[in-house]
């Protein structure tokens, strides 16, 4: 009985942080081994808010780093298959294909591509960002994933693969299976400020491969109830941002009730609070970082592993690109010109 397939990844964009951990990674360690798993580097999707050549030039280096982050979160190598989404030409084939089975005005709906558009300082929607739901829709369906590990960003861009799934189907005949969505655990993490969602692009992050000493000026840096101007002033622990990371990373679940009821009743410091922060982030983080340690050791191992995912992938993506042709009759279309221009030699050579 086969495995079935999944398929999720980031763009190369720098070191990845805990949003992404909270977001996507956690449950990519937690299924991987289930699934037959694939590891997009979605360097195109990149383009569409990152297109300069400086940009570009730090893919390579960029795709490291995120692939030695998830593994150092807990992905195994040997149950995962990273690539290079450029390196493989076939899924902007795929892509052209597939933008014919959505309308603009469904695209349009996408709520996440205009704060996408906004976070990169764009003024009007490029082309290719309104098409990112399509282009992730090829990347899903050329290794014809199956179930698909989403942030709550990118529900909505896999809810159009699945209907651009079912429309091919419908039309062409049963070639795409339709992926399920497996939503995250903790829907989103505040960034560091308070204001936002964690985003580099806004600097409110805390990376997974942030040192010590890093870790702990960023976390007594943090945003709290900005109307607790003392400690002995009763606190809102509700949006608050210390709060709601010790929820997520801290496994002492007494002591979480114990700070938020002392916080709440103006008996500790917002210092103590972060104080104990730290230390659960550390016992979070600190074997993250000593597994990096380890696979940076290995040189060359990370970039062996996208080679050779991306070797492997492009051969699975050729064979879908074959089915995809045929069920649409785009290799008849050719084969028909080619067998009449052939007969017009062939009577042109024997008539010369």
């Amino acid at each position: 009985m086969s495995v079935a397939r999944m398929l999720t990844g980031d763009r190369p964009t720098g070191r990845l942080h805990l949003g992404h951990y909270v977001g996507s990674i956690a449950n990519r360690v937690r299924l991987h081994r289930s699934y037959e798993s694939f590891f997009i580097i979605a360097d195109l999707h990149m383009l569409t808010t990152r297109n300069r050549r400086e940009d570009i030039d730090q893919v390579s280096g960029n795709a490291r780093e995120m692939v030695t982050d998830i593994l150092a979160a807990g992905v195994d190598p040997e149950r995962a298959t990273f690539y290079l989404q450029s390196a493989i030409p076939e899924v902007g084939d795929l892509n052209t294909l597939l933008q014919n089975l959505v309308t603009v005005p469904r695209l349009e709906r996408v709520p996440s591509l205009k704060d996408m558009a906004r976070d990169a300082g764009k003024e009007e929607m490029p082309y290719g960002l309104l098409g990112y739901p399509v282009l992730q829709a090829a990347d899903i369906l050329c290794v014809k994933g199956e179930v698909v590990p989403v942030g709550r960003d990118n529900a909505a861009h896999v809810e159009v693969t699945r209907e651009i799934a079912r429309r091919f189907n419908h039309l062409y005949g049963p070639v795409f299976p339709v992926p399920e969505l497996i939503p995250a655990d903790t829907p989103s993490l505040v960034g560091t400020d308070g204001a936002a969602k964690m985003s580099k692009s806004r600097g409110n992050t805390i990376a997974l491969s942030d040192d010590a000493a890093t870790v702990r000026r960023k976390v007594l840096g943090m945003y709290t109830d900005p109307n607790r101007v003392r400690a002995d002033v009763p606190g809102t622990v509700e949006g608050n941002p210390v709060f709601a990371y010790h929820e997520v990373f801290n496994p002492d679940r007494d002591e979480v009730a114990d700070l938020a009821g002392r916080y709440r009743a103006g008996r500790v410091g917002d210092v103590e609070v972060k104080e104990r922060l730290v230390v659960a982030l550390e016992g979070f983080l600190a074997p993250i970082r000593e597994r990096r340690a380890e696979i940076e050791a290995d040189r060359g191992f990370v970039d062996r592993l996208i080679v050779e995912g991306t070797e492997r992938t492009r051969q699975e993506v050729r064979q879908t690109m074959v089915e995809v042709r045929r069920a649409m009759g785009l290799t008849g279309a050719y084969q028909q010109v080619r067998r009449r221009a052939e007969r017009s030699r062939r009577r042109t050579d024997a008539s010369a």
